[in-house]
């Protein structure tokens, strides 16, 4: 093992620690910076997205054909709106260039928010189909579960529109500020639903014995699906707070490509993909007394 001599001078250690942070820095500034980086890194979420919003829409097709006479089920309607959602993404992210110079500003924030609020109401339907499932086996009434996830999304769009015109004729960082812990208030009322009701159905059906494979993989699967969208809406709610206080930390933007990438990657890329995947099977040809119309 090589020594440092005795009289090695503590300046020499600092300047090496430190160059090797400015490389860090200026490797990520370089990267941040460069043209061809933006362009590729946004490019690469666009495919991205796009390939997610055709898994989901090519589902949702399958699905019609399997179970055509029951209309628009949850389950139709949750493929549908991952097939708009990550559909927009993937326009949003193919146009960059133009989406992120837009003036008036709150053309951008809208274009960027409008898809994490449909991504809020895609997935919290799974939290009103789970609480229904809940409540019938509690028998406890579920004829207002529906109501309240309805009303719930109204009002968090109205808030938000009222934000965005405020934006629009002010123009100023409080509304902009506003905005974002508004996001991230939203993220976390998704969070606590996910497990506030899948923690709950989750912990119900492991009291039932395990007598089968089909209860085997239902239990897994409301246990996965629960711990992958809590982890994204609190990750995002952490993110848009520390982007509302750190100008540094801001997704708006065109010099912070590589913080996207891993932001909508953790956030919405990555756990979409791993819910329709868990989510993969088609209903049977005679519907369960579970599987839902919506009326």
């Amino acid at each position: 093992m090589t020594r440092l001599p005795l009289n090695f001078p503590a300046t020499n250690l600092t300047s090496a620690v430190a160059g090797g942070t400015g490389l860090s820095k200026d490797w990520w500034d370089r990267i941040n910076e460069s043209a061809e980086w933006q362009d590729g890194i946004f490019y690469s979420l666009c495919a991205a997205y796009a390939l997610v919003s055709s898994v989901a829409l090519i589902q949702l097709i399958r699905i019609e054909l399997r179970v055509p006479e029951y209309g628009w089920t949850t389950q139709k309607v949750f493929h549908l709106m991952n097939f708009i959602v990550n559909g927009v993404r993937a326009v949003v992210f193919g146009f960059h260039t133009h989406i992120f110079l837009l003036h008036p500003k709150v053309l951008t924030f809208t274009l960027l928010d409008l898809p994490g609020l449909l991504f809020f109401s895609t997935y919290t339907l799974l939290v009103l189909f789970w609480a229904e499932i809940y409540h019938q086996a509690r028998s406890l009434p579920t004829d207002k579960l529906r109501i309240y996830y309805i009303a719930i999304n109204c009002a968090i769009y109205f808030f938000q529109v009222c934000i965005w015109v405020d934006l629009w004729v002010h123009d100023n960082s409080v509304f902009e500020f506003i905005g974002k812990i508004f996001i991230a208030v939203v993220s976390f009322i998704a969070a606590l639903g996910f497990l506030f009701y899948g923690g709950r159905l989750f912990f119900m059906l492991r009291r039932f014995p395990i007598e089968s494979k089909g209860r085997r993989k239902k239990l897994h699967e409301v246990g996965s699906v629960t711990a992958i969208c809590f982890s994204c809406f609190l990750i995002r709610c952490f993110v848009v707070v520390l982007s509302a206080f750190d100008a540094d930390a801001s997704l708006d933007v065109l010099d912070h490509p590589l913080l996207n990438l891993i932001y909508y990657m953790l956030v919405e890329i990555l756990p979409s993909a791993l819910v329709l995947y868990i989510l993969r099977k088609l209903p049977p040809k005679r519907v369960s007394a579970q599987y839902h119309p919506i009326r």
